[in-house]
């Protein structure tokens, strides 16, 4: 099959909110595109081992689901993935969402660049287009923007169509996309405001350039410091980040350095790009368990709002796991706090062009600082959940509930369950909407790679937590659980 469509109603331009008697087709088509993979090919295809690369991508794509899921809050759309999604999946996104008409388009071409792979695709791109000429214009939307996206825009204009990219920069201002989402950009950006805004720090750091001087400075710091942190410039969910505690590397400088190095010689992005390097910090876990997080979008017209506010789960190793959201998870001075920093640094990605989603990543530290860790200029591990959540609970979802997110690695024998199986194990407890609470299944796709992406609704912390023992409980119960489970990943 060259395309994955999904029907939910025959294929005909709603009318709704239309003056035109004739019923012509008018309005918008939301667009979506899943291009995460896209967003991080610089860094991907920097890997160099094949198995280890294709790793990434394949845990990457399976997310596909989670963001189909985000986009049914809208009524009508059309979504474009790199994989198929499961027909049974797309019935209960449809049972919990209550969209009208959704539509699933996958190309075929697989050079990873989903925006290129749908124009080369003639098939999926004319079913695309064809689709789109009922409607007044294409409101396009995707995970990141990433030069292709304007590629694809420019494609589809001509061919006749309108095509309006409300969350993305003008051309003139997509650099903004991989300066401020970079780590040395967001750290430039730091050492610019300090006169103008002191609270906007950073880890006491450096960015250097190739593997050789990046192990000399960083092991001279894990001298002084007995801890240092070294990042690529642009990884992917903790990937490209390597941490290091007292007692993990050897006490003579010049052993601490080849084992430094040693750790940076398996991949090639450490020589590619700019590297990184900080100071450990003392993390205190009392605040917002330590990684604390503020999302953001941009408006087209500039206008700055602010999403969500959330606590980050990560383990000890940096690789991102989940969220809480809740505005009980911080007090009232520490969210002034984080919330003014973030409006800050939106501030000055909207002068500069920047538009559409971001988030702040900070670390509270025991000296009572709170410092930037980086920002993410794309939709978020957060977007999807803060989309779904807005739209089943409403607005005041930061008062009236407390939300839990999970993406537990290497939980279940992959290829084992299917969606269908998992849903039925956690029934019990499965979101509903009378008492707007339950857990809702974000993705089938990911079964396939032994991950289970869940979120938890709940009216407060202690119910959510309940809620989240009890779904795993009902794994262990009724499934074979891999006996590699990933550690780091607790609560």
């Amino acid at each position: 099959m060259i395309i994955s469509i999904a029907f939910m109603k025959p294929n005909v331009p709603t009318t709704e909110n239309s003056d035109d008697p004739g019923g012509k087709p008018i309005g918008d088509l939301a667009v979506y595109i899943f291009n995460a993979v896209e967003d991080e090919w610089s860094f991907i295809s920097s890997v160099s081992h094949d198995k280890v690369r294709l790793e990434y991508i394949e845990d990457a794509e399976s997310a596909t689901d989670c963001f189909f899921l985000a986009q049914a809050t809208e009524s009508n759309f059309c979504y474009i993935s790199p994989k198929d999604i499961s027909p049974e999946y797309i019935r209960y996104a449809q049972n919990l969402m209550k969209f009208k008409d959704g539509e699933v388009i996958v190309p075929q071409m697989r050079s990873h660049l989903i925006c290129e792979d749908l124009v080369r695709d003639a098939k999926a791109f004319m079913m695309l287009v064809s689709k789109a000429k009922g409607y007044k214009r294409i409101v396009l939307t995707a995970y990141a923007t990433t030069p292709n996206l304007y590629i694809l825009k420019a494609k589809l204009e001509e061919v006749g169509l309108t095509v309006y990219l409300p969350e993305s920069p003008d051309i003139d201002s997509a650099w903004t996309v991989n300066f401020f989402g970079s780590k040395s950009g967001i750290r430039q950006l730091a050492q610019m405001s300090q006169i103008k805004e002191p609270d906007f720090i950073m880890p006491d750091g450096l960015i250097c350039v190739g593997r050789f001087d990046a192990a000399k400075i960083a092991a001279h710091r894990y001298q002084k410091n007995h801890g240092v942190v070294i990042k690529t410039n642009k990884g992917s969910g903790g990937a490209g980040v390597l941490i290091f505690r007292e007692g993990e590397l050897p006490a003579n400088y010049q052993a601490c350095e080849l084992a430094i190095l040693k750790a940076m010689n398996s991949d090639r992005y450490w020589d590619e790009y700019p590297i990184i390097i900080e100071d450990l910090v003392n993390i205190n876990y009392a605040f917002a368990g330590g990684f604390p997080n503020v999302e953001f979008k941009i408006s087209k017209s500039g206008r700055i709002d602010m999403l969500y506010v959330c606590a980050c789960k990560v383990t000890p190793k940096g690789r991102f796991y989940g969220l809480d959201i809740s505005n009980d998870i911080i007090n009232d001075r520490q969210q002034t706090t984080m919330e003014d920093m973030g409006y800050f640094i939106a501030e000055q990605y909207a002068a500069a062009g920047y538009r559409g989603h971001f988030d702040v990543d900070m670390i509270a530290a025991k000296n009572g600082k709170l410092y930037v860790c980086e920002s993410n200029t794309r939709n978020t591990g957060g977007t999807d959940t803060f989309k779904i959540v807005e739209k089943l609970i409403g607005p005041d979802f930061m008062d009236d509930a407390y939300t839990v997110s999970r993406s537990l690695h290497d939980w279940l024998i992959p290829h084992k369950y299917t969606f269908t199986d998992i849903a039925g194990n956690v029934e019990p407890i499965a979101y509903s909407p009378r008492t707007k609470e339950g857990v809702i299944i974000n993705s089938s796709n990911s079964l396939d790679d032994g991950k289970i992406i869940y979120t938890i609704i709940a009216k407060n912390k202690r119910r959510a937590y309940e809620l989240n023992i009890l779904f795993k409980h009902l794994l262990e119960t009724n499934c074979q659980l891999s006996p590699k489970r990933a550690a780091g990943e607790t609560d």
